[in-house]
């Protein structure tokens, strides 16, 4: 299978050295021929990226383009392609799913401008880089059947979160609340009725190991072959 990384690489950049490492995990506990591209949000074309069973929406950002990376995520979405974003990926879905089905057509990431009147991605009260926290899945969520449990632990490197002002109308839209912290905030977010389009604020990838590949990370892909 073939897999689109879309973000902008960095290999000084923890997480996304984590995201190779985490596809190769998998990858071999699942006996899969995966062929994982990284694309840059300039090069991110449709008609680059039909060619790909998979994309996830990489961390860090902003991203250099945000039109063609919105582009991107619509494209998967309205297509049925396997979908992961994870920290920043996980973002711009959100904003993504405001602007098309939610009714927000002028959502925005406050790192794209802090002044829009209308911020779904704001900066969280505290920082979460660093920080593991534990979570819970809902029952019968695509996320809780990847994990096989409903209370998970993960580690975070965002700044940035849903504004929980915007979180219920997101939410009855479709793009459906399946995992929070303790204290009730937005973490995991995902479409029931799609093959697999699932966003993280958490950096899953952060956990995986050879001889434990991510369980997540290992459906998405089961998920682009099925």
């Amino acid at each position: 299978m073939k897999l689109a990384i879309v973000g902008e690489y960095n290999p000084d950049f923890e997480p996304h050295v984590h995201t190779d490492a985490a596809i190769a995990h998998s990858s071999l506990a699942l006996n899969l021929d995966v062929q994982s591209e990284w694309i840059s949000t300039v090069d991110a074309h449709i008609t680059t990226l039909t060619s790909f069973d998979a994309l996830w929406f990489a961390p860090g950002s902003p991203y250099r383009d945000l039109s063609r990376t919105l582009d991107a995520i619509q494209f998967a979405r309205e297509q049925n392609v396997a979908t992961l974003g994870t920290c920043g990926g996980y973002q711009h879905m959100v904003i993504e799913f405001a602007r098309h089905v939610a009714g927000i057509p002028d959502a925005q990431h406050t790192e794209y401008d802090p002044y829009a009147s209308r911020v779904i991605v704001s900066r969280l009260p505290c920082s979460l880089v660093g920080r593991e926290m534990e979570i819970s899945l809902s029952p019968g969520s695509k996320a809780a059947a990847a994990y096989g449990r409903c209370s998970i632990t993960e580690r975070y490197y965002c700044n940035f979160g849903v504004n929980p002002d915007y979180v219920n109308q997101i939410s009855s839209a479709g793009l459906e609340v399946v995992g929070i912290d303790a204290e009730g905030a937005c973490r995991v977010m995902e479409i029931a009725h799609h093959r697999f389009f699932v966003g993280t604020l958490f950096v899953p990838q952060a956990r995986s190991q050879l001889d434990h590949p991510h369980p997540l990370i290992s459906a998405f892909l089961l998920a682009a072959v099925r």
